[in-house]
């Protein structure tokens, strides 16, 4: 039997007696009426803004929320604990057991990392395509456990690593023999595929545990954002302290195999819980639909767009589709001609276009909608992670220069371990933000997360800047001191180091980390809740895809400086030796884009209108509606 008709159609068919002319034409050329129609649409349910069929009784989710959270969290937990106790320390271990020179390490790292953001590309669109979250999940997590054993095996049976310097002196290191090389590639392969896999989908994956249609399910999922971060810093935390020191001081076998047994407690973790987990299924590839609609619209290009698009627009929406209806909004209007019914234009029995390259529904044209709006608050992102970014490279070199003994003691804080206060004021800071601030800011403004998505991001940006102004303070006193009065010289580097405490960097660490908890956060949720739900994954592979460019940008913008400044009356501003150079003035430069970049993301967000909320449009009119008022 033949689905509907079209809202337009029947409207038209009440007041005619005729029939849509691109109403088809099966084989036998089937038409139907228009008392048929409205006898069938009788017999439908309505589910939202649009007319669609329910889902059988089978096909509803039963979403556990909290009681998967053990299982998910847990997995999450262990992953971070293998992971970054596995790839922290990947540096020294090149250098000091396979006796890599520091350029090759460095690149060597940075091609690793570079891959492991690109792959997490791959890995969505692959997840949202194919095989769905929790196989995907499943097979990278087996992957990253079986990378971790082959990188642990480097370090515990000796001819899977070179020999030993002979006399300590580094001129007399063996080489690594391509056989090394191959199998420690091939563990770092097996990361990359684990990385690629389990970034951009786990946290879509706890996230789907809860039900959205719920006022309890909405404020889950919220929450769950902030704790699922909460939780992944403190294992980050740990893996730096705990697991560091064993490699470095105990044994780099056992420091290596620790991160392998947690990956492999995370997989067991994980896979206990399958039972009870929600598995949204994939819906085939959504970048196929986002090129219809762009090929459609071309081809339409020439018609006059609609004066009612909400009536007049083909809609179709199969009806186990995963994603929500959406509203229309009357922005991208020239890729309403996409969805503009023509002569030429088809349908087949169940209501979709039989022409699916010159004909899409409106539901199409809105969640390309949904992508374009996103886009311009992403490229937002790529400014601010530069800021961070300085926090991880200069504020080491800050700290090496600086005097960095505790108290009165002989005792020195290694100048990497102070990026645990960036991590402090991160985990300190959202169970405060998230227990307490949250439900009074709620009070005032009555949304759920006590300011929308796009207010705390922009109050992350803020504290970006703020965090760079403040580096620059404290680098300008710290140069200062090192002049006038330094309190030693570096053996090692023979520059002077300053008699400022490296405790100073404490406050720009912990406002970078609070800055942390609230862009990146609140970018992660932005990107699962915008985008449609057939294309979620592909969404958190952008924060990561997102620090991979900044990274990029970052040493572009290093580049620059050191090559216009070398050369100038105060100096090169990025100088070997801080002392003689002016890193105060490049944390300001970084400040002044932060700024502008602020001003940008503040018009993207006045004039960004979030999914299923169209503004000044309304949602889809209803078959019962339209029939109403038609008649």
């Amino acid at each position: 039997m033949l689905t509907p008709c079209s809202f337009l159609q029947i409207r038209s068919a009440l007041r005619t007696g005729n029939h849509h002319p691109a109403i088809i034409r099966q084989k036998k050329a089937t038409l139907y009426t228009a008392s048929q129609c409205c006898k069938h649409n009788k017999e439908r349910k309505f589910s939202g803004p649009r007319m669609m069929e329910q889902p059988a009784d089978e096909h509803r989710e039963n979403y556990r929320g909290v009681r998967a959270m053990p299982f998910v969290m847990g997995n999450e937990t262990f992953e971070k604990l293998g992971s970054t106790g596995t790839l922290s320390n990947l540096l020294v271990y090149l250098t000091t057991v396979f006796h890599m020179k520091t350029i090759t390490a460095t690149t060597l790292v940075n091609i690793f990392n570079g891959t492991t953001n690109i792959a997490t590309l791959a890995g969505a669109f692959l997840c949202d395509t194919y095989f769905g979250r929790y196989r995907t999940l499943a097979f990278a997590s087996v992957a990253s456990f079986l990378g971790m054993v082959a990188i642990a095996l480097t370090a515990a049976i000796s001819k899977l690593h070179p020999p030993q310097c002979a006399g300590g002196k580094q001129d007399t290191c063996p080489a690594v023999t391509p056989w090394q090389m191959t199998f420690l590639l091939c563990g770092l392969g097996l990361l990359v595929i684990g990385g690629g896999g389990i970034r951009p989908c786990n946290l879509a994956f706890g996230a789907d545990q809860f039900n959205p249609q719920t006022e309890s399910g909405r404020k889950g999922i919220t929450s769950f954002f902030n704790w699922y971060y909460f939780t992944s810093t403190l294992a980050m935390m740990i893996s730096l302290t705990v697991v560091v020191y064993v490699q470095s001081d105990i044994s780099w076998a056992w420091g290596l195999a620790i991160p392998a047994f947690l990956m492999f407690c995370s997989c067991v973790l994980f896979l206990a819980g399958s039972r009870i987990y929600v598995k949204v299924q994939p819906d085939g590839s959504p970048l196929t639909s986002v090129v219809q609609v762009t090929v459609a619209a071309v081809k339409k290009r020439k018609l006059e767009p609609p004066e009612q698009p909400r009536l007049s627009l083909f809609n179709h929406v199969p009806a186990r589709s995963i994603n929500s209806n959406l509203p229309y909004t009357d922005q991208f209007r020239f890729l309403d001609k996409a969805a503009i019914l023509t002569t030429d234009d088809q349908i087949m029995s169940d209501g979709a276009s039989a022409t699916p390259w010159r004909l899409c529904s409106l539901q199409q044209v809105e969640e390309v909608k949904c992508l374009l709006r996103v886009i311009p608050i992403w490229a937002s992102a790529l400014l601010y992670y530069i800021s961070l970014i300085q926090q991880q490279t200069y504020a080491v070199f800050q700290a090496l220069q600086s005097n960095r003994r505790l108290g009165n003691t002989n005792f020195k804080i290694p100048a990497a371990s102070y990026a645990i206060f960036s991590m402090l004021g991160l985990t300190i800071w959202i169970p405060i933000y998230d227990r307490l601030i949250v439900p009074w800011l709620a009070k005032y403004t009555r949304k759920e997360g006590g300011i929308t998505i796009l207010q705390k991001m922009g109050a992350g940006m803020a504290l970006g800047v703020a965090t760079t102004l403040v580096s620059g303070m404290v680098e300008g006193r710290r140069r200062e001191l090192a002049a006038r009065s330094p309190a030693g010289v570096d053996p090692r580097s023979k520059v002077s180091i300053s008699s400022l405490s490296a405790f100073w960097l404490v406050p720009q660490l912990t406002l970078a980390g609070i800055s942390e908890a609230f862009t990146v956060i609140a970018q992660i949720e932005l990107y699962y809740k915008q985008f449609p739900e057939n294309m979620r994954s592909i969404g958190g592979s952008l924060s990561f895809v997102s620090v991979a460019a900044s990274s990029y940008l970052s040493g572009l913008l290093i580049s620059m400086v050191h090559q216009v400044t070398k050369n100038s009356a105060c100096g090169d501003w990025l100088a070997e030796d801080l002392n003689n150079g002016r890193l105060d003035l490049f944390y300001y430069l970084v400040a002044t884009l932060g700024v502008i970049n602020m001003g940008y993301f503040a018009v993207c967000a006045r004039w960004y209108k979030y999914k299923g909320n169209g503004g000044a449009a309304t949602p889809l009119e209803t078959g019962e509606n339209l029939l109403f008022k038609t008649i």
